[in-house]
């Protein structure tokens, strides 16, 4: 029987809290992997990018919240989202920030960014964090 503990019990917690952390909701990915990481350390890769994928998942969902939201109110642009609109997709590789991550991803939706561009920067800010907490891990 799988439990929290066991190897495939620990990576589907972490994907599951990795993938809520990108909401609102306040918990944290970083805590979760990093208790991965101690329990399981031969599961270092695997467990990063499990994180990633999940947490970017998360963040995809806040883009296709933004977009829905865009097309449901149809108002032209709102001022505050005038500096995401001049970074661009790019921003969005600090979606990984609490809450102002998940308004970048929100703006990148309602302003209707590329999906391919803002999911790789998403995924290469996300993954540069978790690959930073898995090396401080390691440290202690």
């Amino acid at each position: 029987m799988e439990t929290v503990l066991s190897p495939d019990g620990s990576l589907a917690s972490l994907a599951l809290a990795a993938f809520l952390a990108a909401t609102l909701l306040p918990l944290s990915s970083e805590a979760a992997l990093f208790a991965v990481l101690k329990l399981h350390p031969d599961l270092s890769w695997l467990a990063v990018v499990i994180a990633t994928l999940a947490n970017t998942a998360g963040g995809m969902t806040n883009y296709l919240i933004g977009r829905a939201a865009n097309k449901a109110v149809g108002r032209p642009l709102p001022t505050q989202l005038a500096r995401v609109a001049r970074w661009g997709a790019p921003a969005t590789a600090f979606g990984w920030l609490p809450v102002v991550g998940e308004a970048l991803c929100l703006a990148s939706g309602w302003l209707k960014h590329g999906w391919l561009p803002v999911m790789a920067w998403q995924t290469t800010g996300r993954g540069l964090r978790y690959w930073v907490i898995a090396q401080g891990s390691t440290l202690m």
